[in-house]
């Protein structure tokens, strides 16, 4: 009998001892919260920054862009930098906060985005990252890639292959060796190339698998991941008008005046999509012909950046699909405010 008394205080014991402990992990997680954050995510020319700021202005958001060449002051019609309206309508960040002759990468991007994470947060709004760079969304969710530190004489010797055998030469090595990271970038992504292949020749492992191996979704986050999507044949029309837009809007005068200013000598904007074509195109004699060649191959380009886009997003298991084409924009900001509400 005293056996059975003993038994039943320890369970006793035991069980108030759970019971305090979950009320204390439920006082914890309602006094620390983990911090709401929007990411939508698309390929070029499917609506995402619209949609955006359709949303921001419905649930009281701000706006962090995930655009690695929106940073760029005077970078404005060939990345479609949202006007001074929108920006009146609803607060952005990460937008004209550098000059064409500085950099800006991936880790730049990690930490000044978290930077206006918190403070969008420390008002109570919704901070919404809005952008097409797998990449630099990969980052902010998981932390920046990491590599080895760049050793100068490996990275000296890869430069002058690739002056002696050219870009695509290299990409081809690239490619090989690891196709899976190749598809993220382009037989253009000069910097890009000679990185990887550095990475490669230091660590004997594929960029691929080396990067955000070890890396967790930090806690202090709660990210809802959107991919807004659309039909691939009603995209690349979108895409060809948009780059049609953007030539009426005067880009070739805005790329003049950039050259003027040495985006020729920052590897990064000098080859953005749209900015690389005009470049070459205002290299030419600038006939007729010229000019139409100039139009196909950005428009190609462009089409070609959204098919990695659906790609890398393929991958990322975090991220949930919508068809936009299925789905009016009221309907899918409907269901991405429901998801915010449920978790909140």
């Amino acid at each position: 009998m005293c056996g059975t008394t003993l038994e039943k205080q320890k369970v006793e014991r035991l069980y108030f001892g759970l019971a305090l402990e979950a009320q204390k992990q439920i006082t914890f997680n309602l006094q620390h919260p983990k911090k709401q954050v929007i990411v939508i995510a698309g390929p070029t020319g499917c609506g995402k920054s619209a949609f955006a700021l359709a949303l921001a202005e419905k649930i009281g958001g701000e706006i962090v862009s995930a655009d690695s060449m929106q940073v760029y002051r005077g970078m404005d019609i060939g990345t479609a930098k949202p006007t001074q309206e929108e920006r009146l309508k609803v607060p952005h960040h990460l937008i004209d906060i550098k000059d064409i002759s500085e950099n800006f990468n991936v880790v730049d991007f990690y930490y000044e985005a978290r930077q206006a994470c918190q403070a969008i947060l420390s008002r109570n709004n919704v901070p919404i990252v809005v952008g097409g760079s797998g990449f630099y969304l990969h980052s902010l969710i998981f932390g920046p890639p990491v590599g080895p530190p760049s050793v100068p004489e490996i990275r000296k010797k890869i430069e002058g292959e690739m002056e002696k055998r050219g870009s695509e030469n290299l990409y081809e090595q690239l490619r090989q060796f690891d196709p899976e990271y190749a598809s993220t970038v382009t037989k253009s992504d000069k910097q890009k190339i000679i990185r990887a292949l550095e990475i490669i020749e230091l660590t004997g492992k594929k960029v691929s698998k080396l990067a955000w191996k070890s890396k967790v979704k930090p806690l202090s986050y709660n990210f809802h991941c959107w991919f807004l999507t659309r039909e691939r044949d009603h995209l690349y029309r979108r895409i060809d008008k948009r780059c049609e837009r953007m030539l009426q809007e005067g880009l070739i005068d805005e790329v003049r005046q950039l050259e003027k200013e040495g985006i020729r000598e920052n590897p990064s904007t000098a080859q953005a999509i749209g900015y690389r074509q005009a470049l070459n195109y205002l290299a030419t004699a600038q006939t007729e012909s010229d000019y139409h060649q100039f139009v196909e191959a950005f428009k190609r380009a462009s089409r070609n950046y959204a098919k990695r886009q659906l790609t890398w997003f393929r991958r990322e298991h975090l991220f949930r699909w919508l068809d936009l084409d299925l789905h009016d924009d009221d309907l899918a900001q409907d269901i991405i405010y429901q998801d915010l509400n449920n978790l909140r």
